[in-house]
């Protein structure tokens, strides 16, 4: 149905992320992206959006499902840090910088 694809977040709408500079999705949470990726896996699988919506979704998908694993990374290596202690069983850190541009 035409104009379907645009209810909510989908074609032709922001999404969850949004677009920042250079057509990179902006930060949105981790848990917005995964429902947001959720409702993508349910618009393709009806399969009635035309091609070239179908392809722009995919590639919505696509990119909130890298920025999620970038995450989950950023995520596992933030606790391996946490987990380290010393000699005295005190937790030892170093400082962090977390980076949202996906570097």
């Amino acid at each position: 149905m035409p104009g379907e694809a645009e209810e909510g977040l989908g074609v032709g709408g922001r999404g969850v992320a949004g677009e920042g500079k250079g057509g990179e999705p902006e930060a949105a949470s981790f848990e917005d992206a995964i429902r947001r990726i959720g409702q993508i896996v349910e618009q393709l699988e009806r399969g009635d959006l035309p091609l070239e919506a179908s392809l722009a979704l995919f590639e919505e998908g696509v990119r909130l499902a890298r920025l999620s694993q970038q995450r989950l990374d950023r995520a596992e290596r933030r606790i391996e840090e946490l987990l380290g202690v010393d000699r005295d069983g005190q937790v030892v850190t170093r400082p962090f910088e977390v980076k949202l541009d996906g570097g």
